[in-house]
């Protein structure tokens, strides 16, 4: 089970009130309009946008009403099954080598710490591995990304503090295709959304990897912190406006009970989780799977 033997744990506070809180639904309610108003208000108040809850809902209530389905129990599964599909509905493939792996999102997410991580999973995956510090603006920034890189036993490519993060990366990718690394991993500045001068360098930056490994596999992910809840579907629509972004890699999903947005992302913005975080330790960061994950919650 990898991170959800894990997550079962972190995640059992979500788990506990969902599973009470639809017992109690099937112990006082029978199949019908009250019903199914009550399921969309439990899953909105796990943080599923009303939009989604309202498709969920509006899933299971089809199904349920073509098998004629009265027991609680096979309701419930009927939802385990819904809400797995949707996340299986924007899930991706695991990237293709060689491939450059972009993070962007908000101050205090834990961008530079997920380098560190990221690194350590392609390493274990038998991959070579080069880190690019291309956060240029935060005081220190190289520095704390060049100690994950030692623990991790990668190699970084930085710049001095104030260059511009764009030549911070052609170094990188150039260094890359010489040496013919498996992954470069750039870590850049945090940037709120609203900011369209730092989603403009973001652009540049993209455009760099583009044009000078055409033949990478180049994914722009964003990291969210899963405490942030509904609030981070808005964000991610901004960045992926922004850069077109291939998925979402979940920070301290281990401190949140409710993981709802989860579901949102995939639904509304086609945007799915791939690498989810459950801990401090270097090992605790891998490949989301979905089943794993509505099985913890639900």
């Amino acid at each position: 089970m990898g991170i959800f033997s894990k997550l079962f744990g972190a995640l059992k506070k979500t788990k506990d009130g969902l599973s009470e809180k639809l017992r109690m639904l099937f112990s006082k309610n029978k199949l019908g309009d009250e019903f199914y108003e009550e399921l969309e208000e439990i899953l909105i108040s796990s943080d599923v946008s009303v939009t989604t809850a309202a498709e969920v809902v509006d899933r299971v209530k089809q199904q349920a009403m073509a098998e004629r389905l009265k027991d609680g129990d096979y309701v419930t599964g009927l939802l385990r099954g819904v809400l797995t599909q949707m996340l299986q509905e924007s899930e991706v493939e695991p990237p293709a080598y060689p491939c450059v792996i972009m993070l962007v999102g908000v101050n205090g997410v834990g961008k530079t710490t997920t380098v560190g991580k990221l690194a350590h999973y392609f390493l274990s995956q038998g991959k070579t591995v080069t880190v690019a510090a291309a956060d240029t603006f935060r005081a220190a920034a190289s520095e704390q990304l060049s100690i994950w890189a030692d623990r991790a036993k990668v190699r970084i490519v930085k710049h001095e503090e104030g260059s511009d993060p764009s030549a911070v990366i052609f170094d990188a990718v150039s260094s890359a295709k010489a040496k013919k690394t498996d992954v470069v991993i750039v870590d850049t500045a945090g940037r709120l959304h609203v900011k369209e001068n730092l989603m403009n360098e973001l652009r540049k930056m993209d455009r760099v990897v583009t044009r000078e490994y055409p033949e990478a596999d180049f994914l722009k992910l964003l990291v969210l912190d899963a405490t942030t809840g509904q609030n981070a579907v808005n964000q991610a629509r901004v960045f992926d406006e922004a850069v077109e972004l291939d998925g979402i890699v979940l920070t301290k999903l281990d401190g949140t009970a409710k993981g709802g947005f989860v579901f949102s992302l995939s639904q509304e913005l086609s945007l799915p989780v791939i690498f989810a975080g459950t801990g401090e330790k270097m090992e605790d960061l891998e490949f989301f799977d979905s089943e794993s994950f509505v099985e913890a919650i639900l």
